[in-house]
């Protein structure tokens, strides 16, 4: 399997030189271009061409422009922005311009490993803590679709989502798939965490706008 090649444009040089570092030690990435300034980012991928170019928006020039024109000029490099800046307003915009990852610069290296390889794939990865919130405020159908499909959840978990649509207690979910009911609890906390829901409530709410995007069908229960 052929390396990853990724490009780094980051505004901030302590950060830059910590990023090349970690990603350089990762057998299945090489690192082909850095820069700091949307005017890099932009030359990086036409002269470059690297699979990934990972854009901090906190850069000297214009972080959006430079994503639009990379989206038109290499639309083979997939943008993943990677920024401290974390806020839906911020996703929305970027994802419409054409970048296939938001990831947070509180997420783990681990993380943004995973983004990269998910985005050369062909998958559109968010920080999961506001993806629902993404998806339900994002206008563009087949976005708000790639969007949700970087939201990951277990078959189990599925199982779960199509009975709380359905008005299920816990109770009733436990005797319906033949778990115990601390289990549907355990699962429960499991999709607060994905969802980024405080509650029951807001992981319903939070499933309807994920259960429109998957249009989730009937699945065999199994574990």
């Amino acid at each position: 399997m052929s390396k990853i090649s990724v490009a780094f444009i980051d505004g901030h040089p302590i950060m830059m030189d910590g990023l090349i570092s970690a990603f350089s030690r990762v057998q299945d990435f090489q690192v082909v271009a850095r820069g700091t300034s949307a005017a890099d980012a932009v030359n990086s991928a036409v002269v470059h061409k690297p699979d990934v170019l990972v854009l901090d928006l906190n850069i000297d020039g214009n972080a959006y422009e430079a994503m639009s024109k990379i989206h038109g000029k290499c639309p083979n490099t997939k943008v993943v922005v990677f920024t401290g800046l974390v806020g839906v307003e911020y996703a929305l915009r970027a994802l419409e311009l054409g970048a296939s990852g938001f990831v947070s610069k509180g997420s783990t290296a681990e993380e943004l490993c995973k983004a990269l390889v998910a985005v050369v794939g062909g998958e559109t990865y968010i920080t999961q803590r506001f993806a629902t919130q993404v998806i339900s405020a994002l206008r563009d159908a087949s976005l708000r679709k790639r969007a949700a499909a970087a939201i990951k959840l277990s078959i189990r978990e599925e199982q779960i989502v199509r009975l709380l649509l359905r008005g299920k207690t816990n109770k009733e979910i436990a005797n319906q798939l033949a778990i115990s009911e601390k289990t549907v609890k355990h699962y429960m906390t499991i999709l607060m965490q994905k969802l980024n829901a405080r509650n029951r409530i807001e992981v319903v709410l939070a499933a309807q706008n994920l259960s429109a995007e998957h249009k989730y069908g009937p699945t065999a229960y199994r574990n």
